[in-house]
């Protein structure tokens, strides 16, 4: 498939700069695979949308505070996206500017002195910190990593360090939120478990390959860089278990559904433990574990719209697409979701 075929128009004032009132009054669009029917309903409807035996799968890693702001040797501001630790105490980074963060620079994040220590294939940086470790300056200079669409990125408001995370997140690990799971609340859980929706939770701690723009003509030729997974063997067997039962598996987001899709085997089965997962999903490929899917709206061209056009089909993605445009829907981190069947 062609990129150029994953685009749409949307007007920037759809581009939700702030989450709902409520975590579950956002909108919601159902979207039949089968029929092609879109019916405009809210999250707070999941409890009557869902039936008594589905298993909803969510993402319980927890977003750290990755985003520092810093100055190098001239005092020119630098911006650093922390990705993951390495061995050492040091850790992966994006940086903004790179030109003033060759091998060697030296940074200053308030009274933390950092250094690059290598350049890596990629781009990204290895920074170290000489006076303490880089997990205390998250803690205490670390921002919550909101994106660039959202105009106050660079200055979070208070809300955003509670609304930007999930109420179930667990595990300190993601560099951007698995925004589906921003809908949920501790009462719309307790709902859906007296409804009969059997809530599971893995982990899969999301990166850089989330928000890196796609640079290949063809979809196909995309590869997404690993991310780091874990799947209990509890949540595994009950995966299994409702596959064989005839119940819905329903991922609650696109990482849950690379984590599943990419811990399956051939036979559906999910393999338990913990790892990097390196599946890519593009048209044409069959989900093996994933029945329905929960996920907000995704960027033209991205590697989140290709897997929802590859869950649900391109044209019938897009009408979906356009009718939320039109129905007034809000997009991305802080916007609506739609939930597919």
């Amino acid at each position: 498939m062609d990129l150029s075929e994953l685009d749409y128009d949307l007007p920037p004032e759809a581009i939700a700069q702030t989450p709902a009132p409520r975590r579950d009054a956002a909108r919601l669009l159902v979207v039949g695979r089968a029929s092609g029917s879109l019916e405009d309903r809210a999250v707070a409807d999941l409890p009557r949308l869902l039936r008594p035996g589905d298993c909803l799968v969510v993402n319980d890693s927890r977003v750290v505070p990755a985003r520092v702001y810093a100055a190098d040797a001239r005092g020119r501001p630098v911006e650093l996206l922390f990705v993951e630790p390495e061995r050492g105490g040091r850790w992966t980074a994006l940086v903004r500017p790179g030109r003033r963060c060759g091998a060697g620079a030296e940074l200053q994040a308030g009274p933390a002195r950092l250094s690059v220590a290598a350049v890596l294939a990629d781009g990204a940086r290895l920074i170290e910190r000489r006076d303490g470790t880089i997990l205390d300056l998250l803690d205490t200079q670390g921002l919550p990593p909101l994106p660039p669409y959202i105009a106050r990125h660079a200055k979070p408001a208070p809300e955003d360090w509670e609304r930007y995370q999930t109420v179930y997140a667990r595990t300190p690990g993601s560099i951007a939120a698995p925004t589906a799971g921003l809908h949920f609340t501790e009462e719309l859980l307790a709902r859906l478990s007296a409804r009969g929706v059997e809530v599971l939770a893995l982990t899969l701690h999301v990166g850089p390959a989330t928000f890196r723009p796609i640079t290949a003509a063809r979809v196909e030729d995309h590869v997404l860089a690993p991310e780091r997974v874990s799947v209990p063997v509890g949540v595994a067997t009950a995966v299994d278990r409702a596959r064989a039962e005839g119940r819905r598996v329903i991922a609650v987001g696109t990482t849950t559904t690379r984590a599943l899709e990419g811990r399956a085997a051939a036979d559906g089965r999910v393999r338990p433990g913990a790892g990097p997962v390196d599946l890519t999903i593009t048209p044409g490929r069959r989900f093996r574990v994933v029945d329905a899917l929960l996920t907000n709206f995704h960027l033209p061209r991205s590697s989140l719209l290709v897997l929802v056009a590859a869950f649900a089909g391109r044209e019938l993605v897009l009408r979906a697409y356009r009718h939320a445009v039109r129905a007034g829907y809000r997009f991305y981190s802080y916007g609506d979701a739609t939930l597919i069947v």
